[in-house]
């Protein structure tokens, strides 16, 4: 596991590269979509359309407070034997909980070819990295020419909402979806609205 954002966006392009693919579209989420931005200001030839969920900018507004964050929802989720992602994800109120308690549901369906679960040695190195970022001097994203969607929950506590808008305001043309009474899960809490919009984003 690579120890920087700027890392994992070279891994990123080695290995797409090494599928054969010239030309790609990007659909990232939180970590993932500060990798897709590192992607995309170094190799802008390579993606054709950019959807950056749940995520925010190098340098954004605390970003590095994620750690904590992240280890103080853990706590609270061994406590009452629940899974961290439905504090880390949603709203702990009324329509924050069912969708959470739904969204765990709907992992499960999947039963053959899951992905392994992450390893605590990543999951320090991914949380390390992301702190970096946060506290990382932001990049230009005004060069960015791709269309871009940018989505999130308007209650985000791990990547905080408003750096959603900031995406927003840095590159030019991109749209911005920011969902009600939901936190970083908010494409998760919406997605019968959010999967058809994404489908109608990336259309030809």
């Amino acid at each position: 596991m690579p120890n920087s954002i700027e890392a994992m966006a070279d891994d990123a392009y080695t290995f797409i590269k090494a599928l054969g693919f010239e030309k790609i579209d990007v659909f990232s989420f939180s970590l993932g979509g500060m990798v897709a931005q590192d992607l995309v200001v170094k190799h802008p030839e390579l993606v054709r359309k950019l959807v950056l969920t749940g995520t925010g900018p190098r340098g954004g507004k605390d970003i590095d407070k994620v750690v904590g964050t992240t280890y103080g929802d853990i706590l609270r989720a061994t406590l009452t034997r629940s899974d961290p992602k439905e504090f880390l994800f949603f709203n702990r109120n009324t329509t924050g909980k069912p969708a959470a308690k739904a969204f765990i549901k709907r992992l499960q369906e999947r039963t053959e070819n899951r992905d392994k679960s992450i390893s605590t040695r990543a999951f320090r190195t991914q949380l390390k990295a992301i702190k970096k970022y946060g506290r990382s001097a932001p990049s230009d994203l005004s060069i960015l020419t791709q269309p871009t969607l940018i989505a999130n929950g308007d209650n985000d506590r791990m990547v905080p909402s408003e750096l959603s808008e900031d995406l927003h305001r840095r590159i030019k043309g991109s749209e911005l979806i920011i969902y009600p009474d939901s936190g970083h899960g908010g494409i998760f809490q919406y997605h019968a609205t959010f999967a058809p919009a994404v489908v109608d984003f990336l259309a030809p």
